[in-house]
């Protein structure tokens, strides 16, 4: 705080102005008093009461000791520490328990609601019989599929010259009577017009009575291999939609 008087003290011509002895302790009170003045600011306080020891050891003031000091002198500064205290406060709510979809409760994964796709409707053979088709191989698979899939065996044995195994063909392939088939039926068409012993001998198997068979003989067959009817027993249906279609609701379960 002195070296300012004796650099100025320097560059005045001696004799100029105030003499020296009395220029000097007035510029150093001067200085003293200016130097009270920022660090404190005013206060109602009697002189000489909170004066503070060392005002160069603290180059600028903090925030909270400027506060404290001085609350009227620095209302922005309070308010300010005041909201960023809250703002640190508060708990980022967004970040600390992050939401997964999919999740339930606690982290549980969620069970899902899907329930198993119903079983699509069989396919239903075109008219007519397969002379050269292995009919064992066909009412073997066709088991299989009604014993996973919940249906009755329908097998139709008939010939390709048959003309009641032809109104019977015409009826299986309308839309009613088809749907039925595909929903409760697996159909299994045998040929036992030709001179297939093979086919003779699986009719004689599901239709054990023996005699003269009218075709075509319709024998309905649980998915373990009972026969549960048999047409060359009981007579067949009317080969018509109406008697088709009640034939085949009433042995569907």
């Amino acid at each position: 705080m002195l070296r300012p008087v004796r650099a100025d003290r320097r560059t005045q011509p001696p004799g100029a102005g105030t003499p020296r002895g009395i220029r000097l302790p007035l510029v150093a009170a001067a200085v003293v008093a200016a130097g009270l003045s920022a660090a404190c600011g005013p206060s109602t306080e009697p002189v000489g009461s909170a004066a503070p020891t060392s005002a160069s050891a603290s180059p600028e003031p903090s925030a909270t000791e400027s506060a404290a000091a001085s609350p009227e002198a620095s209302p922005s500064v309070s308010a300010s520490a005041s909201a960023s205290a809250s703002a640190s406060a508060t708990p980022r709510s967004a970040s600390s328990s992050p939401a997964r979809a999919g999740s339930g409760a606690a982290g549980t994964p969620a069970k899902s609601s899907r329930t198993p796709a119903a079983a699509q409707p069989a396919a239903v053979p075109g008219p007519g019989y397969d002379s050269s088709a292995d009919a064992q191989k066909l009412i073997d698979a066709a088991l299989r599929t009604a014993k996973s899939e919940g249906r009755m065996v329908l097998l139709d044995f008939g010939a390709n010259w048959c003309g009641n195994c032809k109104a019977a063909d015409k009826v299986f392939g309308q839309p009613q009577t088809a749907a039925l088939l595909g929903k409760s039926y697996q159909l299994v068409k045998i040929d036992i017009g030709g001179n297939s012993s093979a086919n003779s001998a699986l009719l004689r198997k599901y239709s054990p009575s023996g005699g003269t068979y009218t075709m075509p003989v319709l024998v309905v067959v649980t998915p373990s291999g009972t026969v549960r009817t048999d047409t060359h027993v009981t007579g067949n249906p009317s080969l018509t939609a109406e008697g088709i279609n009640s034939f085949l609701r009433q042995w569907a379960s």
